[in-house]
């Protein structure tokens, strides 16, 4: 694991008479990772910035990930100038709901003017995409390359990295941390100065098929334990679906050793039969779901972006669109006023507002509909209905969701 945060930095005296190697250092070979190399390499013509990429993986291994990830409307427009997968499945429709209680809305694409909400894709058919379009630029990519905790000075930032068990130190203007794993990799490792959060809720995940589908439709269920969300995937009759269950970690732990039929069973009677019966479920897995953010994005000439910056309930789906919103913003001031602290300062002003509401929003839905009191399942039911009666407060939610705040 690269161990690259921005509160292990330490400053050092100036050091310019050192050669720089780079100007723009990325850690972490994710979407956000490459996306923010891909956007770079474009744009840096005017300022000819001289980027790396550096990732403990080889690249083959993120592309063989079968883990599903949604990605909404505003994410694909400013992506697709990079690489586009083939495999997306459109969602046109979210159904919001809660379990046991009156209230739902229902977000629509053509509401808004827009082809789609947004897509349902692989992992790895989003990695081989930009892997692709990155390696048809001039990044140095460093594979199966570890990063040890960086050094900084007012000039820049040197680097250790090894290889093969070869270790080097690279120079770089700026650092960029754009790894930063899953909620449960991160424990003890919680942000020195942001906010941290253990929901209590473990996410079962996988590849469900369904008796009755509604092609392009996906459904967010609240329960007394967590979300249920299901996702459009197409696969035959359009019957599969990508399925997130939110529940208490023993339940999750439970679940998780079930046979497939009981596994369905239990989900069919959280989820309700509005697509029919649960037929079939693969690929089961789990992961912890908590909240670790950081307050400040830079520190010096280190920045963070992604999950590096903020891991995310998956409620909404907003984590990775967050994490590529940051890449684009940041992209945006290093190609303007290239690898400079005035860059980095104009990035964390800009995305201050973004983050601010999608990190909020976010952890306010993923603990206020698990409270399991009546009146205030009556009140959520209230406001889900209310929705559906005020156009403008329902678009202003659906655009954060597909756009966030931009500036």
């Amino acid at each position: 694991m690269n161990d690259v945060a921005p509160s292990t930095i330490i400053l050092k005296p100036a050091a310019s008479a050192q050669p720089f190697d780079f100007d723009v250092t990325i850690v972490g070979a994710g979407p956000v990772g490459l996306a923010l190399a891909g956007w770079l390499a474009r744009r840096s013509a005017t300022r000819a910035l001289k980027i790396a990429l550096v990732d403990a993986r080889e690249p083959e291994d993120s592309i063989a990930d079968p883990r599903v990830i949604a990605v909404s409307q505003g994410s694909r427009m400013i992506l697709e100038p990079l690489r586009w997968p083939a495999d997306a499945s459109a969602i046109h429709r979210i159904h919001v709901s809660q379990r046991g209680h009156f209230g739902r809305t229902l977000i629509d694409h053509s509401e808004h003017g827009l082809p789609a909400l947004g897509y349902v894709l692989r992992y790895g058919s989003i990695v081989h995409g930009l892997a692709a379009a990155v390696h048809a630029t001039d990044v140095h990519w460093f594979c199966s390359t570890s990063a040890a905790a960086p050094t900084q000075d007012l000039d820049g930032v040197t680097l250790p990295i090894e290889t093969a068990g070869v270790t080097r130190h690279v120079r770089t203007r700026v650092l960029v941390n754009a790894e930063g794993g899953l909620f449960g990799d991160q424990k003890g490792a919680k942000p020195d100065e942001g906010d941290s959060r253990d929901y209590g809720q473990t996410a079962l995940v996988g590849t469900v098929s369904v008796s009755a589908p509604q092609p392009h439709v996906a459904w967010e269920r609240f329960t007394s334990q967590g979300p249920i969300a299901l996702l459009p995937m197409g696969g035959v009759r359009g019957a599969d679906y990508a399925l997130v269950w939110c529940c208490s970690p023993e339940e999750a732990a439970r679940r998780a050793q079930i046979f497939d039929e009981a596994f369905l069973r239990e989900l069919g009677v959280a989820f309700g039969d509005r697509i029919g019966s649960f037929t079939q479920i693969r690929q089961r897995a789990s992961f912890p779901l908590g909240l670790n953010a950081v307050d400040t994005l830079v520190k010096g000439r280190v920045v963070a972006i992604g999950n590096a910056a903020q891991t995310l309930h998956p409620v909404a789906g907003q984590g990775l669109n967050l994490g590529l919103r940051d890449a684009h913003s940041l992209a945006d001031a290093l190609s303007t006023e290239g690898a400079t602290p005035l860059a980095l300062a104009a990035f964390a002003q800009r995305r201050a507002l973004d983050r601010r509401m999608t990190i909020g929003a976010t952890d306010t839905l993923a603990r206020l509909f698990t409270i399991d009191f009546a009146p205030l399942a009556v009140m959520r039911g209230l406001a889900l209905t209310a929705l559906e009666f005020l156009p403008p407060v329902k678009t202003a939610i659906a655009r954060q969701m597909m756009f966030g705040q931009r500036r």
